[in-house]
Order: structure tokens, then sequence, then C-alpha cells
């Protein structure tokens, strides 16, 4: 697989987003599954992998340290901190996130001990805590790559002034934010170009529409009833209906270029620069293949703009997010 630059990581073209072998989706998968996954994803040539501490809470950073325990040297590891977890959540913090400099080093070596490495590839902040100034918490950050436990910095789903401060405090290696044909956020709050600007990688999760856009998902019967999903307003009613018309002529598209619509999905995600590297996650081997494969497809300027019209936001139904994780996002 051909290769792409996260900072000063260099990284396989399309990476694996690990959240759903144990969180939000369903139906879950057993561990061996989940380890033949991640290996099999190495054997393909995926070298970056992402988790969270807030998966789970931290089953998924222990998966995902064990299963590529044998490829360590061939791999990075990124993770996230900054929700709060457990008791502490029902402490204080009525936000639910917690960036303080003090609280961002004890969460490293939690993670690093769960993920059983030396040091994290890469060191994402999970959601801006808007009670902590960036420089604060980015300067936590930058202490544990000075102490040699953190390799590389990013943010996820931050607005572009703060990825600026926080660039300006110590470089930022890449940001993390919903993007996908049918989520193109990034391409209107300034985010994809102020990554071109200051020369920062931009991973893109979901960039399948959680499931949505491979055409596979025809109803919601088949989810557990407390897949995350569900709450989500694209996912609901006539809202759902709608979209899924606009699946149907993506699958009509991919029909007449031989290839899957999840897969001409992943190809528009990978044709919008090559500072981009999407992170489609999956439990299932042929899945896997699949998606991997979509990095070798070539698209035409008028094809990439035709997928663009195709799905154009003012024809996807409902936001994102429900309102209470929507103000969470793009501080």
């Amino acid at each position: 697989m051909q290769t792409r630059k996260l900072g000063v990581l260099e990284t396989s073209a399309l990476g694996l987003g690990c959240m759903g072998m144990t969180h939000a989706y369903s139906p879950s998968t057993d561990e061996a599954s989940s380890l033949a996954t991640l290996a099999r994803a190495v054997e393909l040539g995926v070298t970056l992998f992402d988790t969270a501490e807030v998966y789970g809470p931290f089953t998924n950073e222990e998966l995902v340290g064990k299963g590529l325990k044998p490829f360590r040297d061939k791999v990075l590891i990124a993770t996230k901190f900054g929700f709060t977890i457990g008791d502490e959540a029902k402490a204080a913090r009525p936000s639910g996130v917690d960036s303080r400099p003090e609280h961002v080093k004890a969460v490293a070596e939690a993670s690093l001990k769960r993920l059983g490495v030396e040091v994290i590839d890469l060191l994402y902040q999970h959601r801006v805590d808007p009670d902590v100034p960036i420089e604060e918490t980015v300067g936590a950050m930058a202490d544990l790559v000075k102490e040699g436990k953190v390799r590389a910095l990013g943010l996820s789903e931050a607005s572009a002034a703060t990825l600026r401060r926080a660039h300006a405090t110590h470089p930022i290696a890449a940001i993390q934010s919903e993007y996908s044909l049918w989520t193109r956020d990034p391409e209107q709050n300034g985010v994809l170009d102020t990554c071109r600007e200051l020369g920062i990688g931009f991973v893109p999760f979901s960039p399948l529409g959680r499931g949505a856009l491979t055409g596979a998902l025809k109803n919601l019967d088949g989810l557990a009833a407390n897949d995350f999903r569900r709450g989500l307003p694209r996912f609901q009613g006539e809202n759902f209906d709608a979209n899924l018309a606009l699946v149907q002529l993506l699958e009509q598209m991919a029909e007449k270029k031989g290839v899957t619509a999840g897969q001409l999905a992943l190809a528009w995600v990978l044709a919008q620069g090559d500072f981009i590297v999407p992170i489609p996650g999956t439990t299932k081997i042929v899945n896997l293949e699949k998606n991997v494969a979509a990095a070798a497809i070539t698209l035409s300027e008028a094809e990439v703009k035709e997928l663009c019209d195709l799905l154009s936001p003012a024809k996807v139904k409902g936001e994102r997010y429900p309102e209470s994780m929507a103000k969470m996002a793009n501080k």
C-alpha cells in the first residue's frame, strides 16, 4: 500500500479504526475475531491503528495492544484521551471532558500500560476542554514527547482556530474529525484548509458514514438496541429513508465502475489530498480486505465532482450528532 505523512509519522494511506471491536456498534465480536482482523490488516500493509481510552472504556486499548504486540515494530498506534471516565465523571466536571495538564500525564501513563508499549506513536486530545487553554494541554502533551513517551501529537474534532493555537505551541501531526461523502464539515469550517497551510495530516473517522455508505445497511433491524447509531439524527425516521435513497445512487455509480459503494466512498476521501489518511473501522476480515482495496482505486476529476454533487451537504438529511454531542465538536 502507498504511504502518506502525518507530520513526522509515515503511515499507510489507509488505517484501521478499532473502536467497533469493543464499543458503540453492534453486533459485538469475539476477541479471537478481532485479533485475527488486526493481524490481517498488518498483512495487507495497514500500519496505522486507532483506539482510545474511552472505547470500552479501556478494553479497546488492551485488545489493540495485545493484537499488535507481535507486530510492534511495523505499526503505529494512535490513542486518545480527554473524557472523564468512571468515578471521575461523577465527581465534578459537567462537560464530561478533562484536559488539565496533570490529568493528561496520568491518563497517558495508563494508556501506555494498557497498550503494553513504551511509547505512544500518536496521542490525540479526544475533545477540546473549554475550561483549559489549549496551550496548557498541548504543553503537557509536549512534555510527554520530551520524555520519550509519545512520538507525535494530535487533536480531534477541534476548530481551525484551536488547531492553529495548538500548532504554535508544539507541532501537531494530525487532526482527526468525521469526514466522508455525507459529512463535509471540515471543508466548510476551515480545518482542511488549515491542514494544507500548516502541513498537518488529516485523519477522517467514519469515512463510510458509520456503515451507511457501504450500502449494506438497508434498515436498522439488525442493530442492537444500544447501538450508537440509533441515537444519531441521520439514522432516524424520514432522515434515514432519504439518506438511503442517496446511498442507492452511490451504489449505482459504483456498479458502473466495477467497485463497491464503500470502496467508491473511500476512494473519494483519499482523492481529497495526500495529507489525508482515513481510518474506516470494521470487525470483519472480508470488509477489511474490501476497504484496503479502495486505496488502489483511481478517480478522474469528473468522477470526484460527480460524487461531490451526488451526496452534496444540502441533500443529506439530519445532523451528524444530536445536540448534546454536537456542542463538544469544532471547539
